[in-house]
């Protein structure tokens, strides 16, 4: 399927009608809010077998990965601003200082306005309706740019939210770099962007003529730590797991692996085991292993076998874009497998004997977006306290992105911003600071020749 590029003119004419409908102020409504986050869900239960099969023919991603990924993920997120939209939203007195009395003061959440979400093909229908659910909800206007690496996917998001949503308030955008150019050059209120680093420098580059606020939902080169105290078989498990997901293709994937010397053979036995366990059968024709999206990825996944010496997988099928699982020792951390974010089934080992060496070793390259550490709870603790990344876990991987009531975002290279749950009606929100003063009083203090200085000056030291 080879999807159409939606023109200049109709990206200036859709944003301009969402500008002329929020400005009727239908979307501060919290009544329209809830309805239209009703009709989103009610889409998402008609389109849920569509947008299913389309997973599988672009990214061969079976139903019980795509649900529980993607949509499932999207459900929980509708419901739960469905629950919680109207106390988000409210009004909300604070505190207010002694020189400022008999005044009160409040903060209002009020929408951004006109928005662009631009999701990657990863994983194509959580990473678009997600950070949609949390534009509703705020009351804004969005227009959606899908990716077209996954048009089968695309083309079914397009068509249901076409049958949704009025353009005027929601709409669809399709095409390549063009289109990105023409959608990045356009005035919003506010760009939620999801992809890689570079990218995200062309957004942030082409927004900064308008000083437009950004979300940018990055990646990087995640590390995965396995230290001589770790329980080995979980480990390895877990890792496995979080490894295959997406076939690697993941922004939160456990990118390289830093095992302690006294347990690396003993984790690579544990590795081949547990990836056996989870694939009898192999990689290659299991229904739930991801294939790589595209040839050009393909190829650049499969360049890195050279970078070391594979001791397990290392098998690959240009034909269907498989790669098997690959475990690549002696890794320089200079190969071109150390230097970018490897997103696909291929797991450099770097080795350490203290924990410091991995300290040093995260702190001197760019901030990843997860990190995650195996070991005794409390030198996990310690280590996250020497370094920096978007988000972490200890004794596990990915599973932080589950849980809605902890912020999901980056840091640094990895992104700027955060989402999930109340932090997406936060992203596309506002907070407006009012400070409300009765007539009735009119202290003098604050007024020239400042008579009553030396009190002043005496509350405002504490």
């Amino acid at each position: 399927m080879t999807l159409s590029n939606t023109t200049s003119e109709r990206i200036e004419a859709l944003a301009g009608g969402q500008r002329a409908f929020f400005a009727t102020g239908v979307t501060r409504d919290i009544r329209f809010r809830k309805q239209q986050l009703k009709a989103l869900r009610s889409a998402l239960q008609k389109w849920e077998k569509p947008l299913c099969d389309a997973l599988w023919t672009d990214l061969h991603k079976s139903y019980e990965e795509a649900f529980m990924t993607e949509i499932g993920l999207v459900f929980g997120e509708i419901s739960d601003a469905l629950k919680h939209v109207g106390k988000w939203a409210r009004r909300r007195k604070c505190p207010t200082p002694i020189t400022g009395i008999p005044s009160s003061s409040y903060i209002i959440r009020e929408p951004l306005g006109c928005t662009l979400i631009v999701s990657p093909w990863n994983y194509p229908v959580q990473l678009l309706l997600s950070p949609l659910v949390g534009a509703i909800a705020a009351g804004c206007t969005a227009i959606l740019k899908p990716s077209p690496y996954v048009p089968n996917v695309s083309a079914a998001l397009q068509q249901m939210i076409e049958e949704t949503f009025e353009p005027g308030y929601i709409a669809v955008v399709q095409g390549n770099r063009e289109v990105n150019t023409a959608l990045f050059g356009t005035r919003f209120d506010l760009v939620f962007f999801t992809g890689s680093p570079a990218l995200g420098k062309v957004v942030m580059e082409a927004q900064s003529k308008y000083l437009t606020p950004l979300v940018l939902e990055l990646g990087g080169k995640s590390p995965c730590i396995v230290d001589k105290d770790a329980d080995i078989q979980i480990a390895a498990r877990r890792i496995v797991w979080g490894k295959c997901l997406n076939s690697g293709q993941t922004c939160i994937a456990p990118d390289y692996l830093f095992l302690h010397e006294d347990i690396k053979d003993a984790f690579i036995e544990a590795f081949k085991k547990e990836l056996a366990g989870l694939y009898p059968e192999g990689t290659k024709d299991a229904k739930h292993y991801v294939h790589i999206v595209r040839d050009r990825a393909f190829a650049r996944l499969t360049s890195y076998l050279q970078d070391g010496t594979v001791i397990a997988g290392g098998h690959f099928d240009p034909a269907t874009r498989w790669i098997e699982p690959t475990l690549l020792d002696g890794v320089s951390p200079q190969a071109p497998v150390m230097q970018e974010e490897i997103f696909g089934p291929i797991f450099p080992i770097l080795t350490f004997r203290e924990r410091k060496e991995v300290e040093q070793f995260v702190c001197s390259r760019e901030k990843p977006l997860a990190f995650y550490y195996f070991g005794k709870k409390a030198d996990g603790w310690s280590i996250l306290s020497h370094t920096t990344s978007g988000g972490a876990c200890i004794n596990d991987v990915i599973m932080h992105i589950a849980n809605s009531k902890i912020p999901f975002g980056g840091v640094g290279n990895s992104g700027m911003g955060s989402y999930h749950s109340e932090r997406s009606f936060l992203a596309f929100s506002h907070e407006r600071s009012v400070f409300v003063t009765p007539t009735s009083i009119d202290l003098k203090f604050r007024y020239m020749p400042y008579g009553m200085f030396k009190l002043v000056r005496k509350m405002l030291k504490g």
